[in-house]
C-alpha cells in the first residue's frame, strides 16, 4: 500500500501542466489492438492504470514500447488472442474495453469482470446486451464472459443509460462489422469523441461521436495512426478546485475550457477568482466562496467524478450546500472522511449536507476510491500539521506525477511504500 503524508496550511503558487486523460487514454490502448498495424499514440498519461494495460497488452503478446518523447507505441500484429485472466482485469475498470477490441477484431473475447474503484453498482449489461445486438452469444461462466461470434452485423441499439463504457465498447465491437451500426441514447463525453477520432484515424467510418446518436458504418481493415489523448478535465478539475482555495496565484494550462464549463459555471456562481483563457485558466483563493448546489448528470451536466472533489471545497463556502448524487449510490464514502477532518456533513440517502466555513484538522484518512482520494488531499493542503492519507494508490491510478507537480506548487507532501 502506498500512502501520502501531507503537511498542509499553507498557500500554493505557480502553473501546473495538465495530463493527458485517463478516461480517454484507458479505452484508445485497448482500441489500438484493432489496427492490423502499429499505432502511436501521444500525450498518454504515467498512471497506474496505464501500467495494468500494458500488463494485458503483454500478456497477449502485443508489442507495447515507450518511446523517449513519450509516446506509446502499439503493434497488435502479433496478437495470441487468449483468456485475460481475473489477476489482470481485476487491476482496473477499462479492462472490459478488451471485451469489444477482441470480439471486433477476431470475433471472440474471454475476458474476467473488470475492478475499478467501488463506488456503486457498476453492471455491464450495456455491453453485453450491445454485443448480442451486433449477433454475439455471451456465455457467464462464475466471473468471466466468453463472447463469440461467427460474425458481427450492424444494428439499431438504444442504451437505456447513457454509459460511457457501453458506449465505447459497442463502437469497439462494431468498426468492423457487416452494414451500419446506430447506438441511441449515447453517451457525449469527450473521451468518447476522442476515442471515435482514434478509431477514425485508422480508417474507420463514425459519425455523430458527441451526440445522442452515433452511427458507424463497418469496414475490413484498420491502418496505421497517429493519435493525441485530450487533456485531462478531471485532473484539471482537481486543480481548479485546489486552488479556489490554497493558492493565491495559480494557473492550469494545456486544458479545454470547453469541457469544463460545468465545473467554472459553479465555481463563478461561488464568487472563486477565476479568468478563463482559450488553453488556460488562472485561480487564487482570494475571494470568499458561496455555498452552492450540484446534481450529478451526464455530460454536459455536472460529472460525478468531481461530486467528490468540489465536496471539500464545500467545507470553506459560508454556508450550507448541498450534493445530490445521481449516477451512483456509494459515492459518498469520501464524506465520511471529510468528517475525520472536522467537516459539518448530513447524509441524507442520495444528498449531502455541507455548512462550511470549517477549519479542517490534520488526521488520518482513507483514499476509498479515486476521487474520493483527489477530494482529500485538498483536505489535506487545507489542514494545518500533517495528513496521513492510506490506500493512496487510488490517487495513483488517475493522477501523473501528483507528488511532483505539488511539490513545484509549493506542497510540502512524501509518498510512501508502506
Amino acid at each position: 500500500m502506498k500512502i501520502l503524508k501531507i503537511d498542509g496550511g499553507k498557500n500554493l503558487k505557480g502553473t501546473v501542466n495538465i495530463s493527458g486523460a485517463k478516461n480517454s487514454a484507458v479505452a484508445i490502448i485497448p482500441a489500438a489492438i484493432l489496427c492490423d498495424e502499429n499505432v502511436r499514440i501521444s500525450n498518454v498519461p504515467d498512471i497506474s492504470d496505464i501500467d495494468a494495460l500494458k500488463e494485458i497488452l503483454t500478456y497477449l503478446n502485443a508489442k507495447f514500447e515507450k518511446k523517449e518523447d513519450g509516446d506509446i507505441y502499439i503493434g497488435s500484429c502479433n496478437i495470441v488472442n487468449k483468456e485475460i485472466p481475473a489477476n489482470l482485469s481485476k487491476k482496473l475498470r477499462a479492462s472490459y474495453y478488451f471485451m469489444g477490441a477482441l470480439l471486433g477484431k477476431y470475433k471472440k473475447a474471454e475476458v474476467y469482470f473488470p475492478g475499478g474503484c467501488t463506488i456503486g453498482s457498476r453492471p455491464i449489461d450495456l455491453h453485453l446486451k450491445g454485443f448480442e445486438a451486433l449477433g454475439a452469444k455471451v456465455t457467464k461462466e462464475d466471473d468471466k464472459f466468453i463472447i463469440e461470434a461467427e460474425e458481427l452485423i450492424g444494428n439499431n441499439i438504444y442504451l437505456d443509460i447513457a454509459s460511457v463504457g457501453a458506449t465505447i465498447n459497442i463502437m469497439l465491437a462494431a468498426v468492423k462489422a457487416k452494414g451500419l451500426t446506430v447506438i441511441e441514447n449515447a453517451a457525449k463525453e469527450p473521451e468518447i469523441v476522442n476515442v471515435a477520432m482514434f478509431l477514425n484515424s485508422m480508417g474507420a467510418k463514425i459519425r455523430g461521436a458527441g451526440t445522442n446518436t452515433i452511427k458507424i458504418k463497418g469496414v475490413s481493415t484498420l491502418k496505421s495512426c497517429y493519435h493525441e489523448v485530450i487533456p485531462d478535465r478531471i485532473e484539471a478539475a482537481t486543480y481548479l478546485l485546489m486552488g479556489s482555495v490554497v493558492s493565491d496565484d495559480l494557473t492550469i494550462e494545456n486544458i479545454i475550457p470547453e469541457h469544463l464549463e460545468a465545473l467554472t459555471q459553479k465555481l463563478i456562481e461561488m464568487g472563486a477568482d477565476i479568468k478563463i483563457y482559450e488553453d488556460k485558466i488562472h485561480i487564487t483563493n482570494k475571494n470568499k466562496l458561496k455555498p452552492t448546489n450540484i446534481k450529478t448528470l451526464v455530460y454536459p451536466g455536472f460529472p460525478t467524478d468531481i461530486q467528490q472533489i468540489i465536496a471539500t471545497v464545500m467545507t470553506q463556502a459560508q454556508g450550507v450546500s448541498t450534493i445530490e448524487e445521481n449516477l451512483f449510490e456509494n459515492r459518498f464514502q469520501n464524506l465520511y472522511e471529510l468528517q475525520k477532518m472536522g467537516a459539518r456533513i448530513k447524509i441524507d440517502g442520495k444528498k449531502a449536507y455541507i455548512k462550511g466555513p470549517i477549519k479542517l484538522v490534520s488526521s488520518e484518512v482513507t483514499a476509498t476510491d479515486l476521487r474520493a482520494g483527489a477530494g482529500l488531499v485538498i483536505a489535506a493542503l487545507l489542514a494545518d500539521g500533517i495528513t496521513t492519507i492510506n490506500n493512496s494508490d487510488y490517487i495513483l491510478r488517475g493522477y501523473e506525477n501528483i507528488q511532483i507537480k505539488l511539490e513545484k506548487l509549493g506542497a510540502k507532501i512524501q509518498l510512501i511504500q508502506i
